[in-house]
């Protein structure tokens, strides 16, 4: 008889979360909504589904998306449609709402119609003052007048996680216990307190900001710690309190000696009445209202083995990234599909890639010199045909078009050699001579976004000047110079019989 392997979900123990107030009770009135804190998605973070009941829902109008924010590392929340949404409270729910540097969490409120399950898509889910707050798509065959009578208050429904949905709050917890335990011990060995951390768009290393950079010994001393911790499968809890705020208030947040803050406080308009200490068997606590996995079991820490120094004017920073969980999963699978990728393209095994990259980097760094030396030596043999020609000029003004096509990597460095050798044998053979000369060049696979460069040597700043105000106008070449030289570049596809001919017709009024 074949042996078969059953998978059984992940379940929270049971004393995962532990009320430790007396007075202090989880809601069961069905027509109350669950403060933040005491959230389903909080007492058990591997919870996906949920029987709950509609506590309110409101039509609202989102407002526009926030631009600055799309800029930046941090994981950016779905985007709100453009169309009016649902604003959804429920009595209890497993989706979790933005707060404590963890993002919001996506799911499904699933209703039943005609006695079959219909889904509404939660976009994000906020915390308003106190309360978690759903913000529901509006399915495109229903107004919002029939969106809030399938949505009345006291209906019972399923709030759930999908698959992508769970994938995502897996990465977000896992990442967020991760930061907890890092953070605690880069302050208890090494004394440094994290001033922040950012939990960034997956798959991108997240990063916690320290008052100073950090050695590879330091680094991998704390890597080893938080690993042998994760070996042990240190467990961790939750242990909720009633809030006191007159207390809670009258605390002074610490600060580091140049003043800056640490950490984060409670949020001035949170409203729940509790207060949340997550705990690491022997390591750490620490006041937050995020999920957190029930053991470091499994959640293998990376520290990528450098800081990024960040200067500020009143102090500098560092920031500090690491890895674990599915983004490790993730990194590590990218870094060797690229390594192994590199080593097919170089032809060697994989050890041998770091001195394979260096000889290919020593040759073309030998290549590029043989360029080099190659293009002075044939911007000199220009400058001569073009100072011959100066020279057998009989009198008057001296003016010329010289166009090339080049696919050299630097062409203002060739065209500036050509003119600086020009300048320098008119200057020693023909210096009585006057002359105005217009150098281009463009690249042999040109479209309307190439880039062409136009430079203008003459005996006569002002010819340069009066030149290259034609240019600009007629060509609408931009650049700048000063003294017998000037240099542009043209954006577009450069023509013989257009751009060409139009230089020339420049050069005539001269």
């Amino acid at each position: 008889m074949a042996a078969a392997a059953v998978l059984l979900p992940a379940t929270t123990p049971a004393d995962y979360h532990r009320i430790v107030s007396p007075t202090l009770k989880v809601p069961t009135e069905p027509t109350i909504s669950i403060p933040v804190g005491l959230l389903a998605c909080q007492r058990d973070p591997l919870l996906r589904t949920l029987e709950t009941t509609i506590v309110s829902a409101s039509v609202v109008q989102p407002p526009p998306p926030n631009a600055a924010k799309k800029g930046k590392k941090a994981v950016v929340a779905p985007d709100l449609p453009n169309e009016p949404i649902l604003h959804v409270l429920l009595h209890d729910t497993v989706i979790f709402p933005e707060g404590g540097g963890q993002p919001t969490d996506t799911g499904l409120i699933i209703i039943t119609a005609n006695g079959a399950p219909v889904p509404w898509v939660v976009v994000q889910c906020k915390r308003h003052g106190g309360h978690a707050v759903h913000y529901v798509k509006i399915p495109k065959e229903s107004t919002a007048d029939e969106a809030l009578l399938s949505l009345q208050n006291g209906v019972k429904v399923t709030v759930s996680l999908g698959q992508n949905d769970y994938d995502r709050r897996y990465d977000h917890m896992s990442m967020h216990t991760s930061q907890h335990l890092l953070s605690a011990l880069l302050e208890s060995n090494l004394n440094l307190p994290t001033l922040s951390w950012s939990l960034t768009s997956y798959p991108s290393p997240c990063y916690v900001e320290i008052p100073r950079g950090m050695s590879v010994e330091e680094i991998t001393t704390v890597q080893t710690e938080a690993n042998q911790l994760v070996f042990e499968g240190r467990r961790v809890h939750v242990e909720v309190a009633e809030l006191d705020d007159v207390q809670e208030k009258s605390k002074v947040q610490p600060v580091t000696d140049a003043g800056r803050a640490v950490g984060k406080a409670l949020p001035t308009d949170y409203t729940g009445g509790v207060k949340r200490v997550v705990v690491i068997d022997g390591v750490d606590r620490n006041p937050c209202c995020g999920t957190h996995l029930p053991s470091l079991y499994n959640l293998q820490l990376f520290i990528i083995p450098h800081t990024e120094a960040l200067s500020r004017s009143s102090t500098t920073s560092a920031r500090l990234y690491f890895l674990c969980g599915p983004r490790l999963i993730t990194y590590l699978t990218s870094t060797h599909n690229l390594l192994t990728s590199t080593s097919t393209i170089l032809s060697c095994g994989v050890p041998l890639v770091p001195d394979r990259v260096a000889q290919v980097v020593e040759e073309r760094k030998r290549v590029d010199k043989r360029a080099t030396d190659v293009e002075q030596e044939l911007a000199r043999m220009i400058a001569k045909k073009i100072y011959t020609k100066v020279a057998e000029a009989q009198g008057g003004l001296y003016k010329q078009h010289f166009h090339r096509t080049d696919d050299t990597n630097n062409v203002l460095g060739f065209l500036t050699a050509i003119a600086f050798s020009v300048n320098e044998l008119l200057a020693e053979k023909a210096k009585d001579h006057s002359y105005l000369i217009i150098l281009s060049s463009s690249s042999s696979n040109q479209n309307q976004t190439s880039t062409s460069t136009v430079m203008i040597v003459s005996s006569d700043e002002a010819k340069v000047k009066a030149a290259a105000d034609i240019l600009k106008a007629k060509l609408s070449v931009k650049g700048g110079g000063k003294g017998l030289k000037w240099s542009g570049k043209f954006i577009g596809v450069w023509k013989e019989s257009r751009e060409s001919a139009a230089i020339d017709d420049i050069l005539k009024a001269f």
